[in-house]
């Protein structure tokens, strides 16, 4: 299964390729109010696309469907969407499959074992609590995880908050010359080229990636901390 960033708390239960250093990532979706907007979110998403009836996962019981999807969760190396969850499910209806990832956060969240359902880049996966991160980092100790110079972390951090921009925007935030590390970023498929600026000689943008989105355990752009957090940080 994917791991969430080295540097946050939280885990994906299995080992995997070894990530960059991140800030903190914001916490599980424990709190009932943040899970049943993203349900919410993937309900009405799935819902309105065309051909979408009931199969035969219709016709199982509740608890059938929560350890089954406890099961997929478990053993599948990606995160999950709700639709492609629905189609392992074999179709129940979408209603149904909002009602299970309810159930299994919270029967998670109740349960005596460190493992927590998380929605990441629009997408649902099994991970470990936050809480275990210390434990986890003995399973590091021989390999060191891929680290992200200073440089590079700041303009990473001026792409994700003004982003599309250019690289000479990068380089008068920075005041230094930004190529290499943006190739680098680039590289690592943290950043991508969105397109060219309309202006002069047509500079590239940039913009982050999904694999960004999941390098640093965030949900959306959305969530990337304010101003005044990171004062208070």
């Amino acid at each position: 299964m994917a791991e969430t960033p080295p540097e946050a708390e939280e885990r994906s239960h299995a080992p995997s390729e070894s990530s960059p250093e991140s800030p903190e990532v914001p916490a599980e979706l424990a709190d009932e109010a943040l899970l049943q907007e993203a349900l919410e979110e993937d309900f009405k998403e799935e819902t309105t696309a065309p051909g979408k009836r009931p199969g035969r996962g219709q016709k199982k019981s509740d608890e059938e469907l929560c350890r089954e999807a406890f099961c997929l969760f478990f053993a599948t190396p990606e995160p999950l969407s709700a639709g492609r969850l629905q189609e392992l499910l074999e179709r129940p209806a979408m209603a149904r499959v909002k009602d299970v990832l309810t159930r299994l956060s919270r029967d998670l969240e109740e349960s005596p074992f460190p493992l927590v359902l998380r929605r990441v880049a629009g997408t649902w996966r099994l991970v470990t609590a936050a809480s275990q991160g210390e434990i986890i980092q003995r399973l590091k100790k021989e390999s060191r995880p891929e680290k992200i110079s200073g440089a590079a972390l700041e303009s990473l951090a001026i792409v994700a908050y003004r982003q599309p921009v250019t690289k000479a925007e990068v380089e008068a935030v920075r005041g230094v010359q930004a190529g290499p590390v943006l190739r680098a970023l680039v590289d690592r498929r943290l950043i991508r080229v969105t397109g060219r600026a309309d202006v002069p000689g047509s500079p590239l943008l940039y913009g982050t990636t999904k694999e960004f989105l999941e390098r640093f355990g965030l949900d959306s752009l959305k969530e990337l901390p304010r101003d005044g957090e990171l004062i208070e940080g």
